[in-house]
């Protein structure tokens, strides 16, 4: 897996996913470009550490005449991540999550094609609803959310493209990823962070399984799936396999925590249509990259609690460096 040197572009490089991404191909050696919306430090500070060894375009995914910087660049392999990627809001939010995850992946492709190597970053959400668990690549998807049918839209381009240009496009669905720098809104890190703060925690009947994966897993899957030859033209799950109960998920970031939090499962109601199992039959990943998870879930949510326990200090403390910085334009 040798990128030394190699010209990288990470559409969506500043999000969660991505930035961990590009924090990882810096460390390979490639010139790494990344694409944002404001080419600012404050609106992608999750790169602060890679900043200066970047290339921030501006661009947005649905206005295709910020695409053509692309060309100036010339790319030799894409890691397609920009989207819309709320599932719940996507339903309030439909334009935007079908135009920044389907339209956007037609702009993108159809504004640049010298690539080697295109790897789409698709989502497990496309499996929506599937009466066998689990999922293997070969299954119809059935996606159950805006946010779903929009990736899966972005996909199908894809694959088009591939089949129809001759263009090395590969395809990855990764299954729920957490860790370090991922938003609040989701379930782990808004889990954690109230445990930390012994708030009261509220959860469904917590039934429904999904599997989690740590970031870094997921990572060293999409730099094999854009290196290795073989998975041109292919459907990849990235995912550990593992199902977990909601409800078991909150009851053991709990007691990593030591927290005192007062639990309330299944004080709220379950999200109508929502998929009740997800899990990624994960053999294709196996046998055509060589790819197996390292890191456990386990491992993966006792660093990542230490990681928001630092992140509270620093942005929960109103004494902190960082908060006392936010208050600087109120200094006369």
């Amino acid at each position: 897996m040798n990128l030394a040197g190699k010209k990288v572009l990470v559409t969506g490089g500043s999000g969660f996913i991505g930035s961990h991404l590009t924090r990882r191909l810096v460390e390979e050696g490639a010139q790494v470009f990344v694409t944002v919306k404001y080419n600012s430090i404050i609106d992608n500070v999750r790169l602060v550490s890679v900043w200066d060894q970047i290339e921030p375009l501006e661009a947005d995914m649905r206005n295709t005449d910020s695409l053509a910087k692309i060309g100036d660049v010339g790319p030799e392999l894409v890691y397609h991540l920009a989207a819309y990627n709320h599932v719940g809001d996507s339903f309030s939010q439909v334009s935007e999550a079908f135009e920044s995850n389907g339209s956007g992946t037609v702009n993108l492709m159809e504004a640049y094609d010298g690539f080697d190597r295109f790897v789409y970053i698709s989502t497990s959400e496309v499996y929506g609803y599937q009466e066998k668990v689990p999922f293997r690549e070969n299954a119809t998807p059935f996606p159950l959310s805006p946010y779903a049918v929009g990736k899966y839209a972005g996909e199908l381009y894809a694959r088009l493209k591939w089949y129809s240009a001759n263009l090395p496009v590969t395809v990855i669905r990764p299954f729920n990823a957490f860790g370090p720098y991922q938003s609040a809104r989701a379930i782990i890190p808004e889990t954690i962070i109230k445990c930390l703060r012994g708030e009261e925690l509220a959860t469904t009947e917590g039934r429904q399984t999904r599997e989690f994966n740590f970031v870094e897993n997921l990572v060293e899957g999409f730099l094999k799936a854009g290196t290795i030859d073989a998975a041109v033209g292919e459907i990849i799950n990235i995912g550990c396999g593992r199902e977990t109960q909601i409800r078991d998920l909150v009851t053991m970031i709990h007691s990593l925590t030591g927290s005192e939090s007062t639990l309330k499962i299944g004080a709220l109601p379950d999200r109508p249509g929502e998929i009740r199992r997800m899990s990624a039959d994960n053999a294709k990943a196996r046998s055509l990259l060589g790819w197996e998870p390292r890191v456990t879930l386990e491992e993966g949510l006792e660093r990542t609690i230490e990681w928001f326990r630092s992140y509270l200090a620093q942005f929960g403390d109103s004494e902190s460096a960082l908060a006392r910085l936010g208050t600087l334009g109120e200094i006369r």
